[in-house]
C-alpha cells in the first residue's frame, strides 16, 4: 500500500499527514483554516487520496506558518508514500474550469523541485484567507516532494473561482502523476535510471 504519515513539529506548528495515494478521495481535515482545509478536499477529492491533515499553528500571528509547513508536510508524505518511484506514470496535468475561471496544472515527480507559479489573483483575500499563501503552499510542496510543478490559472474574476480550480487541477494531475503505469512493467521512469 502506497500511504505515509508524517509529522512536523517546529515552534511555530505541530502537523500530521496521512496519505493513501491509491484511496478513494476521503478527507477529514483540521488545519485551523477553513478556506485551506476547503482546498486539501479538493485534492483528495479530485486526486482520489485519502488525506489526513491535523495542523496547530501559530494561528494568532497570521496563516502564514500553517498553510506553507501544511504544504511541506504533504510534499514529504507524498515522497515518502511514492518510495523509489519505479513503475510511476511520473507525470499528470489536468484543466479544471470552474464558471468563467479556467487553470492548467503540470506535475512532474522528477526529483527536482521546482515551482513556475502564474496566478494573479483578481482580489487579496478570499474571505479572511491570504491569497499570497496559496503560492506558499505550493513551493513547500514541491520543495518537499521534490516535483516540478507548473501553474498556470488561465482565465477568471472570482478569486475563489481562481484559486479552487488550481487546487482541483493539482489533485487531478497529482492522481495522473502518481498512478502506477502497468506497461512499464516496474521500470523507472527516466532514461537515467533514477529519479
Amino acid at each position: 500500500m502506497r500511504q505515509a504519515e508524517v509529522n512536523r513539529n517546529t515552534l511555530e506548528t505541530q502537523i500530521s499527514v496521512r496519505i493513501n495515494l491509491d484511496g478513494t478521495g476521503i478527507s477529514r481535515l483540521a488545519t485551523g483554516v477553513p478556506f485551506l482545509d476547503h482546498m486539501l478536499d479538493q485534492i483528495a477529492r479530485h486526486g482520489l487520496i485519502d488525506l489526513e491533515v491535523q495542523a496547530q499553528g501559530d494561528l494568532h500571528i497570521d496563516a502564514h506558518h500553517t498553510v506553507e509547513d501544511v504544504g511541506i508536510t504533504l510534499g514529504q508524505a507524498v515522497a515518502k508514500a511514492l518510495g523509489d518511484k519505479k513503475g510511476l506514470r511520473r507525470y499528470g496535468h489536468a484543466y479544471v474550469p470552474l464558471d468563467e475561471a479556467l487553470s492548467r496544472v503540470v506535475i512532474d515527480l522528477s526529483g527536482r523541485p521546482g515551482l513556475c507559479f502564474n496566478l494573479d489573483f483578481t482580489r487579496a483575500r478570499i474571505g479572511e484567507f491570504d491569497v499570497d499563501l496559496v503560492r506558499e503552499f505550493f513551493q513547500g510542496f514541491v520543495n518537499h516532494a521534490l516535483a516540478t510543478v507548473h501553474v498556470d490559472n488561465l482565465r477568471g474574476v472570482n478569486a475563489h473561482h481562481q484559486c479552487e480550480t488550481v487546487f482541483k487541477a493539482f489533485g487531478r494531475a497529482l492522481r495522473a502523476a502518481v498512478e502506477v503505469d502497468e506497461r512499464a512493467g516496474g521500470a523507472m521512469p527516466s532514461t537515467k535510471g533514477t529519479l
